[in-house]
Order: C-alpha cells, then sequence, then structure tokens
C-alpha cells in the first residue's frame, strides 16, 4: 500500500489507523497551514484573525449588532468577545452604544476608519484565497464544501 502525502509530511512510519483519522488529519494540517497565512495577512494591517473576523461581520450586517450577536456568528469561537471589542474601540474601529430599551445590551458599531481598512484588505484578502485554493475548478470547490458542511452538520449529534 503506497503511503499518502499527510502520510509523507508528516514522516508517518506506518499507515493511519483509519480514513476518519487521515481526513481529519488531512484537514487539521490544512487549517493549520492556511490560518497562518491569513495571520500573516491580517497583521500586516494591525489586526488578528478574529478581529477581522468581528469587523467583516459588522461591516456585511449594516447595522450596529450586540456583542453575543457577533460571537455566534464568528468562524471560529472566542471565549472572550469582551476583550476583543475592547482592542478593536481602542484603535478606532468599533464604538460601543448602550441599547436604550435594554441597558444590560451594547451595541457595537463599525467606524468609518474601519470600513476604509477592510476596503483596503479586501483584493489582497480576495487573492490570497485565489492562491491557497485557486487550483480546485469550480466543481471541486462546490464539491469541499459540500463535504466539510456534510461532517461539520454531523456535529450536534456527538454529546447525544
Amino acid at each position: 500500500m503506497s503511503s499518502s502525502q499527510l502520510q509523507k509530511e508528516l514522516k508517518k512510519k506506518r499507515p493511519f489507523e483509519s480514513p476518519e483519522q487521515e481526513a481529519i488529519l488531512n484537514l487539521l494540517r490544512t487549517n493549520d497551514q492556511f490560518q497562518n497565512r491569513f495571520g500573516r495577512l491580517f497583521r500586516e494591517y494591525g489586526l488578528t484573525s478574529s478581529q477581522y473576523n468581528v469587523l467583516r461581520i459588522l461591516r456585511g450586517e449594516g447595522n450596529p449588532l450586540p456583542s453575543l450577536e457577533i460571537a455566534e456568528r464568528m468562524i471560529q469561537v472566542v471565549p472572550a468577545i469582551t476583550g476583543l471589542i475592547d482592542r478593536l474601540e481602542k484603535q478606532g474601529l468599533v464604538t460601543r452604544k448602550r441599547c436604550l430599551e435594554d441597558r444590560r445590551v451594547i451595541y457595537i458599531e463599525i467606524t468609518n476608519s474601519a470600513l476604509a481598512l477592510l476596503k483596503q484588505i479586501d483584493e489582497p484578502l480576495l487573492s490570497l484565497h485565489k492562491r491557497l485554493i485557486g487550483h480546485l475548478n469550480r466543481t471541486e470547490l462546490k464539491e469541499l464544501s459540500r463535504l466539510l458542511e456534510k461532517a461539520r452538520l454531523s456535529l450536534p449529534g456527538l454529546d447525544d
């Protein structure tokens, strides 16, 4: 049996225990490689991936959002959304507004300087997406998304 590309990359002497193990390790290794490249890009603009994600959510929504709503929409789970918002506020990228009806709710609003920063990031980010997986054709990209969604949708049932 020939060894897989991942097995070679990891210099693993024996085959994987199962196809599931190999697939998950492939997913984790790919995610790590992609995250490193995204992290590098966002650092050039003084942001972390999580900070960029908050700004992307706010720009996409077009209106202020409660911080808990932002946390629910994040790509990666962030344990301390308040600290993340604090740092963005210090950078002048978001503002906080207390809800008048319910004083416990804080709305987060994107600033014009954040919108300008995102506009600067848009093209380099699109270019990075193309460099990372632009060699896959449209059918392969749709299939990759379908398979990843199928794998992710099985997660809630794991703790039943």
